[in-house]
């Protein structure tokens, strides 16, 4: 954290007086781009330096204001500067008595099996130099491999992995690509959230799970009724 009359706390909190107000009983210290990026890494689920080019480097320029910012909430700022991705986590706070601000959602076994594909996906991407991407088609081909482990028939496995998928969508792990309907990028965020060698322990557990249901027929479709019944 820097001092009070530095140069880089001056910067984040902008010019002193009227100019730093912003709307009728602002009392607010930040400069309105700082207050911008703080408000993006709040909302999340990430600050991602390709989609929001305005805002990546007044964070690299503001970060330790904005990591001041976000202790007071309990928060830590977590920040990958070769994938120029940011995020904000829970602060590690021990036996401290300290309230939560960020949403947690339970994950489904078809959602923790998803993550594990898409964050295989980020690794085979990088070590080509890409950015990740993927279809709907692609992912309920490779999550076909668990639905004897997900315990339930074709159609209903079929609906748990579209549900996870617009989950993910719906929390920006799977982000449009413009001009393109059909595949998703993954956002690069799921490399901070797990490292290459938890995917690799988790991938191995769950797919010792999947071989498991199969040799022991868990989770055997039930017959489709008559189709010419209503």
């Amino acid at each position: 954290m820097y001092p009070d009359d530095s140069e880089e706390h001056q910067a984040a909190v902008g010019n002193a007086g009227e100019a730093n107000v912003l709307f009728a009983g602002d009392t607010g210290e930040l400069g309105l781009e700082t207050r911008r990026a703080l408000v993006q890494l709040l909302s999340g689920p990430s600050l991602d330096g390709r989609r929001h080019s305005k805002l990546w480097p007044v964070l690299m320029r503001d970060e330790a204001v904005v990591r001041a910012r976000l202790a007071e909430l309990f928060l830590d700022l977590v920040i990958d500067h070769d994938h120029q991705v940011a995020f904000t986590r829970q602060a590690d706070v021990g036996d401290l008595d300290a309230p939560s601000l960020l949403r947690r959602s339970p994950l489904t076994f078809i959602d923790s099996v998803l993550l594990l594909y898409l964050r295989q996906r980020l690794t085979q991407a990088d070590a080509r130099g890409e950015r990740a991407a993927v279809d709907p088609e692609e992912i309920s081909a490779d999550l076909a491999l668990y639905e004897r482990a997900a315990g339930t028939d074709h159609a209903g496995f079929n609906k748990k992995v579209q549900a996870s998928i617009e989950k993910m969508k719906s929390n920006s792990i799977l982000q449009k690509i413009r001009g393109n309907e059909s595949r998703y990028e993954v956002s690069p965020t799921l490399k901070l959230l797990f490292s290459a060698e938890e995917i690799q322990a988790l991938t191995l557990q769950y797919r010792a799970m999947a071989a498991e249901a199969a040799a022991n027929g868990a989770g055997t479709p039930k017959p489709d009724p008559d189709p010419g019944a209503d």
